[in-house]
């Protein structure tokens, strides 16, 4: 009779629902108004089976676009962000309810202790933000990012089969994307001066898109000696799609995201011999090697551009010539941002300028003799250093955390690899490390980390090496064990 009693103000309430959105849309004429039924069934849902909700929710983000509205001063992504919104309000919910529900042992996990420290941080950096509005925005952000694709992943990735929903769920939205923008592209003669365009508003820019999916293509490598001994349909599927991500690099014509994948590779080899406990140490050796070098004596001056031949190609040959020889407008472009930023630290070195701080104040400290006919930077742009971002908007502590993130990380993939015995877990883990190697080295030429779709393919495989950790101390070598 309960049954019967609640099916029945399901149907009052659904039947409510459509018949104002059909008055309502009579009226106003407004096709907002038709998302009503939809949204009805998404909250039904999300209150009787949050878990299969997520799993759709995951569907929705390689495919999700962004509308600006509001004279280009507000802008949303559809339909992942609303939905992003509705469970961290569920997050609140339960958490409020019942702190413990978040086991003792995720807390104790130095990864979860850095990216804790690194939230804290931002929200020092937001009470002391010279723009406080928009680092505000920034802080809202991040909370729903780390909700969903940090925490609520400890729920939802139990066992074998939640890892391969989880990777299938994302694959083919993710695929249908790249092949729609190859198509694109292929229309448009796969110009280089048309790959903005090719986008079909599917992700923010080309940088935004190849480190996406660059970022996706070590899943699919791993995922193929996986599929040895299984049919022979299925392995030569994921041959082709591992084939259409390539080509979706090569003509993203993105250099940071080729030399991403070859990192990657580096990365996991590291893994494999037991030596990427000294990959990150070398990196940032080598960084402040070059500090040391083009610091003092003002030495980096003498890189400066020529300004009447620094300029964008038409081709993606053109384009790496003039790199190397330091004429390409976007590498010069970047040398002028990294420059301002160290500039700016020097003033704000604790707290920095605030979150989405930095295009409203970088220009008085450029030197102008590194500007280039993009410095007027009308999409207002930023850093394009992940270092530097964390720096001249949250200071030293930020970037510090982030540097630190990076080397625990990887340090850990090597632990949880070599001490699991499972195959699928070892491959599931190496490839989750080349992911977030991927991301590591697109983030060194920009700051993407807070943009929805780069957020989840970096926090979630965050959180998966910290469940498949607790996994393999707890001996699940050959078996699934539950983590919570």
């Amino acid at each position: 009779m309960l049954t019967a009693l609640k099916n029945k103000w399901f149907d009052i309430l659904a039947f409510s629902v459509l018949f104002a959105t059909v008055i309502i849309f009579a009226f106003t004429s407004s096709y907002y108004v038709l998302a009503a039924p939809f949204v009805f069934l998404w909250l039904m849902l999300i209150s009787v089976n949050w878990k299969s909700a997520y799993w759709i929710f995951l569907f929705t983000i390689p495919a999700s676009i962004q509308l600006t509205f509001a004279a280009d001063t507000m802008s949303i992504t559809l339909p992942d962000q609303p939905l992003m919104w509705t469970f961290l309000l569920l997050f609140i919910l339960i958490w409020a309810r019942n702190p413990k529900v978040i086991p003792e042992w995720w807390w104790r996990d130095r990864l979860v202790l850095i990216v804790t420290l690194q939230f804290l941080w931002t929200i020092v950096a937001v009470i002391f933000s010279k723009m406080l509005f928009f680092s505000l925005k920034f802080l809202l952000a991040k909370t729903w990012l780390l909700v969903c694709f940090f925490v609520l992943p400890l729920w939802i990735f139990q066992e074998k089969k939640d890892f391969v929903r989880g990777f299938l769920v994302l694959l083919v939205p993710m695929l249908a994307t790249v092949i729609v923008i190859l198509i694109h592209h292929y229309l448009l003669g796969f110009r280089f001066d048309k790959v903005q365009k090719s986008m079909s508003g599917l992700y923010y820019n080309h940088v935004d898109y190849s480190t996406v999916i660059s970022m996706f293509l070590p899943l699919l490598l791993v995922a193929l000696p996986l599929t040895k001994g299984r049919n022979i349909l299925i392995r030569g599927a994921l041959l082709l799609i591992i084939l259409i991500f390539m080509t979706g690099i090569g003509f993203a014509y993105a250099r940071a995201a080729v030399i991403g994948v070859v990192f990657a590779v580096v990365i996991g080899l590291a893994i494999r011999m037991r030596l990427v406990n000294f990959v990150m140490p070398a990196f940032y050796g080598l960084i402040i090697l070059l500090m040391c070098y083009m610091v003092p004596n003002n030495k980096y001056i003498e890189f400066r551009p020529d300004y009447n031949n620094t300029y964008m190609h038409k081709s993606f040959t053109d384009h790496i010539i003039s790199t190397f020889r330091g004429k390409d407008m976007s590498s010069m472009e970047r040398l002028y941002r990294w420059i301002a930023a160290v500039r700016m630290s020097k003033d704000r070195p604790l707290t920095g300028y605030g979150p989405r701080a930095f295009y409203y104040f970088y220009k008085p400290y450029a030197v102008t003799s590194f500007r280039t006919y993009v410095s007027r930077n009308p999409e207002q742009s930023t850093t394009h250093n992940y270092f530097l971002y964390m720096l001249v908007e949250q200071g030293w502590p930020a970037m510090i955390l982030y540097a630190i993130l990076m080397v625990l990380i990887f340090a850990k993939a090597q632990k949880i690899y070599h001490r699991f015995k499972d195959r699928f877990y070892r491959h599931v883990t190496i490839g989750l490390a080349m992911t977030i190697a991927v991301g590591f080295i697109n983030n060194f030429f920009s700051e993407l980390i807070e943009t929805h779709k780069v957020a989840a393919l970096f926090f979630i495989p965050l959180a998966l090496l910290i469940i498949l950790d607790r996994k393999s101390r707890a001996g699940a070598g050959n078996e699934d064990l539950a983590v919570v």
